[in-house]
């Protein structure tokens, strides 16, 4: 599976692809505050490369449950110097920027950013096809229901008929408005929004029927690092310790079809999705 970018190719075809997080925020749920400073982002951009990562992820604004919206202004403040010093330093990397804004994904653009990763799937700001369409941008389409600061209240058991069912035509539906917007379906990948508007269960069931959104034919990003179900299920309360259960989930997302797996730690979910892909891959 190939996703054409801005600026190259993301090849997945041998093994999924690890996208590093980078959260240059204060309140991220697992690392709000690591990599505020810019030599701090900037390092551990660094660090990640040499891990194995595939692709960067750069986000200014925690969309944790219950975050609180963070002005352009103030986004733009915090990426610009971090995008444009790694660019310089890892031309050949992909770099995604983590937005709902497209004023904030145009400066990323230009900046050197090559992904826009919205995960309101490009419903919340009405320009942001516009700046991915010039852009030549790669973009994630990501299912949310709500938005950050309300989309896991009422998450009862009537919340979804068949979560997968409805994620999948949802999915569908943006897919549609993408390419009658002008964005090219080889640029076009899809995210089930883990924990984003679902419940434990929800999620649950999501990585075990993953499988049933390769029919959309699209690279599928996979993220369930450090998530909070992830406490539910093991019962552990400090994000950083759910690294045995996000690398479980990776190695499941791997398993039924994920392209891309966003993660936390990065290393060790290199070695995870390697060690999949070649048991996957023995005849």
């Amino acid at each position: 599976m190939k996703w054409i970018l801005q600026h190259g190719v993301v090849d997945a075809s041998a093994a999924p692809v690890v996208m590093g997080v980078l959260n240059v925020t204060p309140d991220s749920f697992s690392d709000g505050g690591e990599f505020l400073d810019c030599d701090a982002a900037v390092a551990r951009a660094d660090a990640m490369v040499a891990e194995g990562a595939g692709i960067l992820d750069i986000g200014a604004e925690s969309t944790r449950p219950g975050a609180e919206a963070v002005t352009e202004g103030e986004q733009i403040r915090r990426v610009e110097p971090v995008i444009s010093r790694i660019r310089a330093r890892h031309p050949l990397v992909p770099i995604s920027i983590d937005t709902r804004s497209a004023c904030v994904a145009h400066c990323a653009m230009v900046s050197g950013a090559d992904i826009i990763n919205d995960v309101s799937s490009l419903r919340d700001d009405p320009e942001m096809v516009r700046v991915a369409r010039e852009a030549g941008a790669g973009v994630i389409l990501m299912h949310m229901r709500g938005e950050p600061k309300s989309m896991q209240s009422g998450l009862g058991d009537d919340a979804y008929d068949d979560v997968v069912a409805e994620l999948a035509e949802f999915l569908a539906e943006r897919v549609a408005f993408a390419r009658t917007s002008g964005l090219a379906l080889d640029r076009i990948a899809v995210d089930p929004g883990i924990g984003f508007g679902k419940s434990v269960e929800h999620n649950l069931v999501l990585i075990k029927r993953l499988g049933e959104l390769r029919r959309l034919g699209l690279p599928i990003v996979f993220g369930a690092s450090r998530k909070r179900f992830l406490d539910s299920c093991l019962g552990r309360p400090d994000p950083k310790d759910r690294l045995a259960g996000s690398l479980a989930c990776a190695a499941l997302a791997a398993m039924h079809g994920a392209n891309v797996v966003r993660a936390h730690d990065v290393r060790e979910t290199v070695d995870v999705v390697r060690m999949v892909a070649a048991v996957v891959c023995v005849s």
